[in-house]
């Protein structure tokens, strides 16, 4: 072994070393103050580029969670009214089966059957949902209104426009008299209205398969994000503590090293 004084390879060597353990010591560090294992792209190049596309995804699939409530609250709206309808079909259908006993007030009956089919109009024109008319007046819904996004992908529509064109003058204001009390049909109403509940639970059911899908699918993303950003405290701790303890090991190195020329002195005594 040769004895230089101008060029200390050994004292270099070990001033590397003590740099590539003090940058070591700094990333755990920083991973245990951040709990994240990338902190930045150079961490790990692929990783950041496959966490953030799949963040973004997560992000949009939440957005679609909300696009699914808001949907199931305008069908509980919908359905609520044309429930409601539904009951007072039922009414009306009782007092025209009244109408055909001789001893009832056929006048009575038929102005009862006018208020109610003046609160089933009711109903129809002012059942909205965010100032948008569901079952019929100038405002009804085209399907592009009512276009729930529900996935990154795919929308559901939902439309009501069907019962705007039903004739309610029969059972409305004066339309119901004594003399016709007997022949009021409300058959044709009353289909419509099973059939549009009968929409909103179909509706209801393909928007809970998508809110589980959707739960799933966060869930699964959110784990994958996780298991590359987040950082391993345990691990992170120990290699930490390992480069402390080397890092004074190697600055011990490199005092003594960078010493070691002081023993050519003794050559010139």
């Amino acid at each position: 072994m040769s004895f230089k004084i101008n060029t200390n390879l050994g004292a270099l060597d070990a001033y590397n070393a003590l740099a590539k353990v003090n940058s070591q010591t700094t990333k755990a560090q920083l991973r245990l103050a951040t709990q994240k294992r990338i902190n930045s792209v150079a961490d790990d190049t692929s990783g950041y580029r496959v966490g953030k596309e799949l963040e973004g995804k997560v992000g949009l699939m939440k957005s679609a969670q909300g696009n699914i409530g808001s949907a199931k609250d305008l069908l509980a709206t919908a359905e609520a009214a044309l429930s409601s309808i539904n009951d007072l079909l039922n009414q009306i259908k009782g007092k025209v089966a009244d109408a055909h006993d001789p001893s009832k007030n056929l006048s009575a009956l038929a102005s009862d059957i006018n208020a109610l089919g003046d609160e089933i109009s009711s109903i129809i024109s002012n059942t909205k949902f965010n100032a948008t008319a569901l079952l019929s007046g100038s405002s009804l819904p085209s399907a592009s209104n009512f276009a729930f996004k529900t996935g990154t992908e795919e929308s559901t529509t939902v439309n009501f426009g069907t019962l705007n064109t039903l004739n309610l003058a029969s059972i409305t204001g004066t339309g119901t008299t004594s003399t016709n009390i007997v022949s009021i049909s409300v058959d044709t109403l009353q289909t419509a209205v099973q059939d549009s509940l009968g929409k909103i639970g179909n509706f209801v059911q393909r928007l809970d398969v998508k809110e589980d899908y959707l739960s799933s699918a966060i869930s699964n993303a959110t784990a994958s994000v996780s298991r590359l950003f987040d950082a391993d405290m345990a691990m992170e701790q120990l290699n930490a503590t390992k480069g402390q303890i080397g890092g004074q090991v190697a600055t011990a190195m490199l005092s003594q090293l960078n010493a070691a020329p002081q023993n050519l002195l003794a050559l010139f005594q």
